[in-house]
Parts: C-alpha cells; structure tokens; sequence
C-alpha cells in the first residue's frame, strides 16, 4: 500500500505543480475572454484591403482572416492595442484604419464627403435656375413684337385664301 499512495502522491503533487506553472503562462486569445474582446475592439477598427467596406472582423477574405491572426498573436505577445493599431499603420499604411487621422495626406478622406455634398449643392442650384429661366421667357422687344405680328398677320392672311 506504501507504494500505490506514494505513487498517487507523486501524481497529485506533479498536477499540482504543473497547475501552479500555468496561471503564470499566458493564455491563447481564444480561451481568453477579455483577449477575444480585445481582438474583436481592434479588428473592427481595421478595414479590410480587399473589400474595403467591411472591418477585418466582418471579412472573409484571405488577408482579413490573416490579419485576424495576427492581431491575435500580437495580443497573445502581450502588446498594447496602440502598438498593435501601429504596427497595422506601418505594414499597410492609414488605409486600413477606419478612422484615419488627420494628417495631410489624409485631408481628402476627411474633407472629400463635404467637398462633394457643396458642389453637389451648387450644380443642382444651377440646375432649378437654369429651368426657371427656361420657364419664364424673356419680354419681347418692340421690334420683336412688331415682327411677330407682321409674320403672324401673314399667316393668317395666307391661311384665309
């Protein structure tokens, strides 16, 4: 009996052990819930390369499911979402943010909408002005007028032979 509970107590002491060890590893992101929370924050923030209309969260393309991964190694290595968010910038430039910083390269992006919205609004000033103006025929001069009748009084004057 000697050796069967010293055997039992070998095991319990190596779980034991190996227990103690592994609260001081890191966890992988997917078992990780404030990591998987981190991972999904920071990826709905990226915009995928390929669709551009969707964050790498919601893409199936290849490269998102790449980026994907590595975000989460980046988590899972123990660096911060700005370091991380930097890392993107540099590898793919401020496309790949949804929200670009204002930089001078980026004054298009930001200012771009607005720009198109106020020539929007010019052109379709100038449209209704240009169909009143249409609408609204000018006054005849008397010269014009004078003419008018003298060619309408010919033809009516042909009309009634």
């Amino acid at each position: 009996m000697s050796a069967a509970s010293s055997i039992i107590g070998a095991i319990l002491i190596a779980i034991a052990t190996s227990t103690a060890f592994a609260v001081g590893t890191a966890v992988p992101t997917e078992n990780d819930p404030v990591a998987q929370s981190r991972a999904v924050k920071l990826t709905e923030q990226l915009r995928c390369l390929v669709c551009q209309n969707q964050s790498i969260a919601e893409s199936n393309a290849e490269l998102a499911l790449d980026l994907r991964r590595q975000v989460r190694e980046q988590i899972a290595a123990g660096k911060t979402d700005q370091e991380i968010i930097d890392y993107m910038v540099a590898r793919y430039g401020d496309f790949v943010l949804y929200s670009p910083p204002l930089r001078p390269t980026t004054v298009l992006l930001w200012g771009g909408p607005a720009l198109l919205l106020i020539a929007g609004l010019i052109l379709l000033m100038r449209h209704i002005r240009g169909r009143r103006a249409i609408a609204e025929p000018a006054p005849l001069s008397e010269e014009e007028r004078a003419r008018a009748e003298q060619l309408l009084g010919a033809k009516a004057q042909e009309s009634s032979r």
